[in-house]
């Protein structure tokens, strides 16, 4: 690569795109391997260019876009496209619904190899196809090959990024309290479960109102498994209270709990269980009065089938309080990246 006045420039190809910013385009301009003409030079020096650079063959130098695409192939990414390189950045995008996990210890190592920059979003991230994943681009024009070569050997049988997609699961809800088993109280929690749900792919198999009873809580729970469920989510009954009998429940059904209360608000109380490979998720009252509490943190992981660890929900506690905004816009908030 060499760097020479634009007039002198004509009939040779550039080596990089050029950019513009102008009402309120911003974008390419001049491609990389645009041959130059005369007429462009009003533009280019317009464009604050005296000088471009074009391609000079140089042992051990990679461009900057074949750079990008070597990034992107060392880490496919199944469920995801990347683009073609543009502005000497490659995008990966994602093609299904799912959760973005990142090995965020395996990014820290790429990104501080000379020149190489990998952005992504955070791990346990929700997207929807259209998304975008990663961008992979180096800083200068040129790097070093080595450096590229340093990456891939990182990288070598490892994921530095993945798409989860979400499965299909099939759902039994129980809901528990005397007073919405008596009918004094109308149950709100039925029709917000639905909402949240239909989000993801599967069906509800049922909801079951319960007494503050612990064999028919059982029971509920049981008859939902007998019939195929693989996720029980709980509501009521998931504070203190001596009488409160859900979480002795879900132990009672045999069930192993990663972990009883979580550190994040609103959903302290949240209890995370599996039985085999059923999930159960056992959903304090906030999540009928607020827009957003850790059920909605912690359903897109239930439905890629990925179990939920103590370690995880543990680092909940960093990100783990919600701000409130007066307008919600989770997932794309501080709330919730463990």
């Amino acid at each position: 690569m060499k760097k020479i006045q634009v007039e002198q420039a004509v009939g040779m190809p550039l080596c990089h795109d050029i950019t513009a910013m102008r009402d309120g385009f911003k974008g390419a301009a001049f491609r990389r391997g645009h041959i130059i003409a005369e007429a462009d030079i009003p533009e280019l020096l317009k464009l604050g260019k005296r000088t471009v650079f074009v391609w000079e063959e140089c042992a051990g130098e990679i461009h900057e876009e074949d750079a990008a695409m070597r990034l992107a192939a060392m880490t496919p990414v199944e469920g995801a496209h990347c683009t073609p390189p543009s502005e000497g950045k490659v995008l990966l995008i994602a093609d299904v619904p799912g959760m973005l996990r990142v090995d965020t210890e395996l990014l820290r190592q790429v990104n501080s190899i000379p020149d190489l920059t990998v952005a992504a979003l955070p791990d346990h991230y929700p997207v929807e196809p259209g998304s975008r994943l990663a961008s992979m681009r180096i800083v200068p024009l040129v790097t070093r090959e080595e450096n590229i070569r340093r990456a891939e050997a990182l990288c070598a049988g490892k994921s530095l990024l993945r798409l989860r997609p979400y499965r299909e699961r099939s759902a039994g809800v129980i809901i528990t309290g005397s007073e919405l088993y008596s009918g004094r109280v109308k149950d709100r929690f039925e029709p917000v479960v639905r909402e949240k749900l239909g989000r993801y792919p599967g069906r509800i198999l049922g909801a079951s109102v319960c007494d503050d009873n612990l064999e028919m809580i059982v029971n509920a729970g049981r008859e939902y498994l007998d019939r195929g469920a693989d996720l029980l989510i709980f509501s009521g009954g998931m504070s203190v209270d001596p009488d409160d009998v859900t979480p002795a429940a879900i132990r009672a059904l045999g069930a192993e709990v990663v972990s009883y209360g979580v550190p994040a608000q609103p959903g302290n109380m949240t209890l995370a269980a599996y039985l085999g490979g059923t999930a159960i998720l056992g959903v304090p009252g906030a999540a009928v009065s607020l827009p957003v509490t850790m059920f909605d943190v912690l359903l897109p992981q239930i439905f890629t089938g990925d179990r939920l660890t103590r370690e995880e929900l543990i680092r909940l506690g960093e990100g783990g309080l919600c701000q409130m905004c007066p307008s919600c816009h989770f997932p794309n908030c501080t709330f919730g990246r463990y």
